[in-house]
């Protein structure tokens, strides 16, 4: 099987819509977490992801968004763009966000936002707390979002080894186990403003990222529209 493995999505439809035109024949889509948040579409997003069939987990965004106390941790502006995101999305949205688990195994994989022994906040972000969480994971693989960096940490014995992957990087998996990390769509924060995302390829056991470019001024023109905090549209162009 190839899977797309999509994460922090946050409301921007038209980075979600060019990374599911890039993708190439998959034979399914994950989603990592926090669907919505910072951005303007967040009924729109929900939707397209519902329409495709995507599964996933629920991220602090998705929590806060169906009414969670995640938003008091929240920044001054991704409380107020949280405050909007409350206001405006649907019923509908608001339910199918609350229904996300905060775990999902599927096969070899465990699908998290954060981390697995944190689903919905940590972020691994060092060698440590990988090797912690790949401790815990209860199977080979662990796919995580939330920083919005692209990563693996992988472990082969007794060490961990960091991969920073680029765009088209091919990561040959030989059975081993793994944290890995796709990227985020909606929000990158590695320097490079393109949309990231993972294949997995589960025949070859192999994990590939991607980066696609997508209309940053049109979505920056629509935060503007609805009035969303100015920062959270002007980190768009730089991917910080």
């Amino acid at each position: 099987m190839r899977i797309a493995v999509l994460s922090d999505i946050h409301a921007n439809l038209p980075a979600l819509d060019a990374v599911l035109a890039d993708t190439g024949a998959v034979d399914a889509i994950w989603h990592l977490g926090d669907i919505v948040g910072y951005g303007p579409d967040p009924d729109a997003v929900v939707d397209r992801l519902r329409t495709i069939g995507a599964i996933g987990v629920k991220g602090n965004h998705d929590a806060a968004a169906a009414g969670g106390s995640e938003i008091e941790w929240f920044n001054p502006d991704a409380r107020r763009a949280m405050e909007w995101t409350r206001a405006t999305i649907s019923a509908r949205t608001r339910a199918w966000l609350d229904a996300l688990p905060q775990t999902l195994v599927h096969g070899d994989c465990t699908l998290v936002h954060g981390s697995p022994r944190e689903p919905i906040w940590e972020y691994v972000t060092s060698v440590p707390v990988a090797q912690t969480n790949l401790a815990v994971l209860a199977s080979r693989l662990g796919l995580h979002g939330h920083t919005h960096v692209p990563v693996a940490f992988l472990e082969e014995d007794g060490r961990i080894e960091v991969v920073s992957p680029v765009d088209g990087s091919v990561l040959e998996l030989r059975g081993r186990r793994a944290l890995v990390n796709p990227g985020g769509v909606g929000q990158p924060r590695d320097g490079d403003p393109r949309s990231s995302f993972l294949v997995l390829d589960t025949d070859a056991d192999t994990v590939s990222w991607h980066r696609t470019a997508y209309d940053i001024t049109a979505v920056q023109s629509a935060m503007r529209a609805v009035g969303l905090p100015a920062s959270l549209a002007a980190r768009l162009s730089v991917g910080l």
